[in-house]
């Protein structure tokens, strides 16, 4: 490694912007005229940056996490002054000089690396608490499975009502919902059962249910598709233990219920992956409540895709955060499932550098694999895939846009989902009618682009 680390593209650091704004704001900050004091040394990069006040903004980020930290009153996170430190670094190698860090920024380093060595002994004052009751535990859980198993088989009657009032009753003024008989109950009152029942997943898809009503020319069909997972997820649970475990595990956490990440790191089942992980794209979601942040890898060595999920409350900061385009050498634990996905991230056994363009697949290969995953798993909505060699055009008739393979024997028409951001411009713009490498999701409702390769990783 360089005295300075592995240097990030100015891409990679773009990625990490919670929003557009802080894009722009943190480009506005990328120049060596605010900054004073800058340095950076194999992990770390630091600077102070001139504010509104008499005191500089004290400006830190680990490029190992990467994890930043300022001094700024900024509820966004990485906040705009982070990430002009980070672009002044990567955009210009002579703009921050290699040296050794201040004692602010050696404070807060320090920490992370202690809390990081640490021993996985559970939060602060777990010990005084004592052992927990297994027995207790246990009939909590088993008090849990009752409320879902009485959930899911007053679902299955509220289906079966309106199946037999018609889906047509669904549509009436008024918002008719499973066992109304299409006099109205609300599709939120039904969800609600189902957090009184502890099934948070089928509160979801209940309400999911409810938007699709009078949603288009076709709702009552697709309504009736949804019906039909609906019952099929109500089945599998009440028939929990008939099911392969593999599967029951999907429909464990399907409904709603959760395993615990530490178990899958540590626990007697625990089978961590260690591979080379490359980063293929960071999305961030944010419904005004809870911050869902998706980091999507690729293993090296094993091929196998993986999802990490993060969650933090409003304007509470998401701690980790990693570019598109970065490989990583650490342990990942998949949670258990038919056709397994999500994972959490355990031991890192060297700090992030950049990595290639990854390899990618045609259109009927990466149909295929989401085919195998809708075998595994018919609840999903996409599998991840990477396409390589593909070049976006309009779609038939002016409608939409879509990819299609360098000899146009296939085509992939792109999620209407992209179509009303820059997304489809950025990746037509980037592209030029040349073929591309692109990442993205795979789904019923077509490919919804996330990252393109021009030759370093782009976030759509």
């Amino acid at each position: 490694m360089n005295p300075q680390g592995e240097r990030w593209t100015t891409d990679q650091v773009l990625a990490l912007a919670p929003d557009e704004a802080s894009r722009k704001a943190g480009g506005k900050l990328a120049a060596p005229g605010p900054w004073s004091e800058t340095g950076a040394d194999g992990s770390a990069v630091w600077g102070l940056c001139k504010g509104s006040g008499k005191k500089p903004y004290q400006a830190v980020v680990d490029v190992e996490g990467p994890a930043f930290k300022c001094s700024c009153p900024s509820r966004k996170f990485p906040c705009k002054h982070a990430l002009g430190l980070l672009l002044l670094w990567a955009g210009d190698e002579g703009a921050v000089a290699a040296g050794e860090p201040p004692q602010w920024a050696g404070e807060w380093l320090a920490a992370r690396r202690e809390r990081a060595e640490r021993p996985a002994a559970g939060p602060p004052g777990a010990a005084s608490r004592g052992p927990a009751d297994p027995e207790a535990a246990r009939r909590r859980a088993e008090r849990r499975m009752q409320r879902i198993g009485a959930g899911a088989t007053e679902l299955e009657q509220r289906l079966a009502d309106l199946l037999q009032s018609g889906l047509a009753t669904a549509g009436r003024e008024g918002g008719g919902a499973p066992g109304d008989g299409g006099g109205g109950r609300s599709w939120e009152e039904t969800a609600a059962r189902m957090v009184d029942a502890q099934a948070p997943g089928l509160a979801s898809r209940v309400r999911e249910l409810g938007s699709v009503v009078a949603s288009g020319g076709d709702w009552p069909a697709r309504l009736l598709e949804e019906c039909a997972l609906l019952h099929l997820l109500d089945q599998g649970f009440l028939g929990l233990d008939r099911l392969p475990a593999p599967l029951a595990a999907t429909v464990r956490a399907r409904v709603g219920l959760t395993t615990d990440a530490a178990d899958l790191l540590t626990g007697p089942d625990a089978a961590p992956v260690r591979d080379r992980w490359l980063v293929l794209a960071q999305q961030d979601s944010d419904d005004g409540r809870l911050t869902t942040r998706r980091i999507f890898l690729r293993g090296e060595r094993t091929g196998r895709m993986a999802l990490h999920l993060s969650f933090a409350g409003a304007n509470r900061p998401l701690e980790l955060a990693l570019p598109p385009g970065l490989v990583i050498d650490a342990d990942l634990a998949y949670y258990p499932g038919a056709r397994p996905l999500r994972a959490t991230l355990g031991e890192r056994y060297a700090p992030a550098v950049p990595g290639p363009v990854p390899p990618g697949f045609g259109i009927d290969a990466a149909l295929a694999a989401y085919g195998d995953a809708l075998r595994d798993d018919p609840w999903l909505d996409s599998w991840p895939v990477v396409l390589a060699d593909v070049t976006p055009i309009p779609g038939r008739d002016g409608r939409g846009w879509q990819v299609a393979d360098a000899d146009g024997e296939s085509a992939l028409p792109l999620d209407p989902r992209c179509l009303g951001g820059t997304g489809v411009w950025q990746l037509a713009a980037i592209s030029g009618g040349a073929p591309v490498t692109v990442f993205g999701e795979c789904g019923h409702r077509g490919f919804l682009p996330l990252t393109v390769w021009d030759p370093s990783p782009v976030s759509l």
